[in-house]
């Protein structure tokens, strides 16, 4: 199958926004995680349903609250562009943030599940032998809940790779700056002739998310594997 040149820059700024998106939301999934799987606060519920909120919302509507709020001359955005000249907006960090965004719910709750799913007893009994908890945390909890972490991870960069409405509103279009997968093939279905280019983008879309997620269950298998040959 041979690529354009702008179906290849497509391509790669997919690849490129989605990795930045988990990596950068990663710690804040695990964090987020682990407070709706441990603590009890007042608010709790609210904060659950604000993290999975972007999941029932259309996406061009969190496109739009993220150009409200880091938009150039967004409530957050103006501080950012006049204190560092940083901007979100019509750039691929502003795609990356709202892919992010649009696939945290998933990371957030893929992780919670295998948190709730760690013993804590286990937990408790390091502790007792004086442990500390950021070391408990890191050799007991995290490591036990690594499958979750790998399906949530995954499954995010597959949603990433797929993002279109939050990131259309929120940074347009721009070739080769914020025309991804998705943007890419909006294009070329709207423009006369290009119907072979749209169906390679199409089956190029495919094979990545079915890969992403055959590759999310190997690794979950291979983690609990890992898991039950520690214990």
């Amino acid at each position: 199958m041979i690529l354009s040149e702008p179906e290849w820059q497509a391509l790669t700024l997919s690849l490129k926004v989605s990795t930045v998106a988990v990596v950068c939301s990663l710690p804040f999934g695990i964090l987020m995680a682990w407070i709706l799987a441990r603590c009890r606060f007042t608010g709790k519920a609210l904060l659950d349903s604000l993290i999975h909120l972007p999941l029932v919302l259309p996406p061009v509507v969190v496109g739009y609250l993220l150009l409200l709020g880091f938009g150039r001359r967004g409530l957050i955005g103006q501080y950012l562009y006049d204190w560092f000249g940083f901007t979100f907006a019509f750039s691929w960090r502003g795609a990356a943030l709202a892919s992010a965004v649009i696939a945290f719910p998933l990371m957030v709750r893929a992780i919670r599940l295998a948190l709730e799913g760690v013993d804590t007893r286990l937990e408790q009994a390091a502790r007792t032998l004086g442990a500390g908890r950021w070391r408990v945390f890191f050799t007991i909890t995290l490591p036990l809940t690594l499958p979750g972490v790998i399906v949530g991870t995954v499954l995010a960069f597959a949603r990433s790779l797929g993002e279109f409405g939050a990131t259309i509103t929120f940074v347009s279009n721009i070739p080769g700056e914020t025309r991804t997968l998705p943007s890419a093939m909006y294009t070329l279905i709207e423009t006369p002739g290009a119907e072979g280019a749209a169906a390679r983008l199409c089956v190029i879309a495919i094979v990545l998310a079915l890969s992403s997620l055959l590759i999310s269950e190997w690794l979950s298998r291979w983690g609990r594997k890992k898991l039950g040959e520690a214990v």
